[in-house]
């Protein structure tokens, strides 16, 4: 039976370099400011200051650069005795970002969008629901920190160029890709659906990519 190390080690080492690719930097761990400062809370667990976000470098298959969370689906609180390949492991996903270029923002971005999931999971915002697919979130500003950026927003998709489910010993996550709106793109989904969206932005070139420059497809 793998132990919490191995499972960790084969989504790092082995999973990972299959999907996005051998050359990567990271990982780039939660702090804990962005617990206390961002989220206001005064405890956290230990274990939280392990997640953290991979850059992987563009491949020959693909031309963006890729940023992934890795650790959110680490079983932290089972023991391997208690694995279910059927079930999710520890809070079941991870999330990724691609960007038309390097972006240490998309970095920051996965970063408190982590944080947040791992908040709600422990419910340190009441009934607030976890991180998934269709989800929009508001940034407070521009995504990549420029003025000159429309995008304001997120949204959380299932990715079709990639697998949108990974399994471990320990159980299976779901990736959920996130990708930069703009408030027009926003109210469209929310007043349509987050997937009608990701339809009209695959088909304008706004996802899976997120380009920080581009303009408002509606």
């Amino acid at each position: 039976m793998s132990s919490m190390e191995s499972v960790w080690e084969y989504r790092e080492e082995v999973l990972y370099p299959r999907l996005f690719g051998e050359r990567r930097t990271g990982i780039y761990v939660l702090d804990i400011e962005i617990f206390t400062e961002a989220f206001g809370q005064a405890t956290l667990d230990p274990c939280w200051l392990h997640l953290g976000v991979f850059e992987f470098e563009p491949t020959a298959e693909r031309g963006s650069w890729l940023y992934v969370t890795s650790g959110a689906s680490t079983p932290w609180d089972s023991e391997p005795s208690e694995y279910d390949q059927d079930d999710y492991s520890w809070l079941g996903v991870e999330l990724v970002m691609e960007t038309s270029e390097k972006s240490p923002w998309a970095i920051s971005i996965l970063r408190r969008l982590l944080a947040f999931h791992v908040l709600i999971c422990h419910d340190r915002f009441g009934d607030a629901p976890p991180l998934d697919y269709g989800h929009r979130i508001p940034l407070g500003r521009p995504i990549d920190g420029s003025e000159s950026s429309e995008l304001r927003h997120v949204v959380l998709a299932e990715p079709t160029h990639y697998p949108a489910t990974a399994q471990l010993d320990s159980g299976k996550f779901d990736f959920l890709h996130a990708v930069g709106v703009t408030e027009a793109e926003r109210d469209y989904a929310k007043a349509h659906s987050t997937e009608a969206l990701i339809d009209i932005l695959a088909a304008k070139g706004g996802f899976p990519v997120t380009d920080p420059h581009r303009t408002s497809v509606l």
